[in-house]
């Protein structure tokens, strides 16, 4: 591999299996979409708040097409030269000329010695291209994709060591992109041309049985236990009070500390009260609103002490 990738294969992903990714009716719905936007040739763009699964959809999807994956994550710094490739230092050539035994002849020149970088790669070998939080990085250095996606020909520069400016994309290169919404701070807006270039699919909040079962293959609670910690981070989410709705992951991060602790998943517990608290209040005020977060702790032990007499102790049923 690293003969056809050159030093760049550091940054080639092979294909491997999720093994924490659930397939429920849900997941199966947007999984068979996106397959089948890829599959009739157009790039596919999953938008949606953080803990909407975008990149683990993602990633998920790549693994089934079975190619290698370059994996790009958007930022501000990053140029339209990170994308593609530049000139890195230069290569030396020296001929020395000794047809006569009592001449030699040297001669030397030195040119640039382009690298090309992960899109290129992806682009030259028809790879599996995954730009998480594509919004992040300038829309100026995104530019470069609005001929790839369109005319599948990548324009590159002239350099000493390649005489055509641009490349074909290679016919299996496939390209999925995920963002948060525009109004997520270090968010830019993208580029009408290039949303107009990719399927864009919303993605909303997981359902019940989906964030149940992600909670219990990440943490190793039995699917019960995780359903009772999902069903009070959701009652905290579909109040409306929190600024940012907590997701699954706080209901993960609940479950593993269960673990470490041994502690049981019971609301009479008050290190289980305790953690729930931690976590799902830790995740709801992006400027520390002390008013706001008393508000939602005394919520969170309001639905606390409602699951006792709706759900009942799941280690007591």
């Amino acid at each position: 591999m690293s003969k056809i990738y050159g030093e760049n294969v550091k940054n080639i992903i092979r294909p491997v299996d999720m093994p924490y990714f659930v397939e429920t009716p849900y997941l199966m719905g947007i999984s068979e979409r996106v397959s089948a936007y890829i599959k009739a040739g157009f790039a596919v763009h999953l938008r949606g708040s953080s803990g909407t699964g975008k990149t683990s959809i993602a990633m998920h999807i790549a693994g089934k097409l079975g190619r290698p994956v370059v994996l790009l994550h958007g930022d501000e710094e990053l140029s339209t030269t990170d994308l593609i490739g530049g000139r890195y230092g230069y290569k030396r050539r020296m001929v020395v000329d000794n047809f006569v035994q009592s001449v030699v002849k040297t001669e030397e020149d030195f040119v640039h010695r382009w690298v090309d970088s992960r899109l290129t790669i992806a682009c030259k070998h028809g790879f599996t291209l995954i730009y998480d939080e594509f919004t992040r990085s300038r829309p100026e250095a995104n530019n470069i994709f609005l001929s790839i996606l369109q005319e599948r020909v990548m324009d590159l520069p002239v350099t000493g060591d390649r005489d055509e400016g641009y490349i074909k994309v290679h016919p299996d290169f496939t390209a999925i992109f995920t963002s948060n919404p525009e109004e997520y701070a270090g968010v830019y807006r993208s580029q009408d041309a290039l949303r107009d270039r990719m399927v864009t699919l919303d993605l909303d909040y997981f359902d019940e049985e989906t964030e149940t079962l992600i909670t219990a293959k990440k943490s190793g609670l039995a699917p019960e236990e995780a359903k009772h910690i999902v069903v009070i981070m959701r009652k905290l989410r579909d109040s409306g009070i929190c600024q940012c709705p907590p997701t699954v992951r706080g209901c993960i991060m609940i479950a593993k500390t269960l673990q470490v602790l041994n502690v049981s998943v019971d609301s009479r517990n008050p290190m289980f009260r305790q953690l729930c608290i931690d976590v799902l209040s830790s995740e709801t005020s992006r400027k520390g609103n002390i008013g706001l977060q008393k508000e939602v702790r005394d919520l969170i032990n309001y639905i606390l002490d409602r699951s006792m007499e709706t759900l009942g102790d799941v280690n007591n049923e």
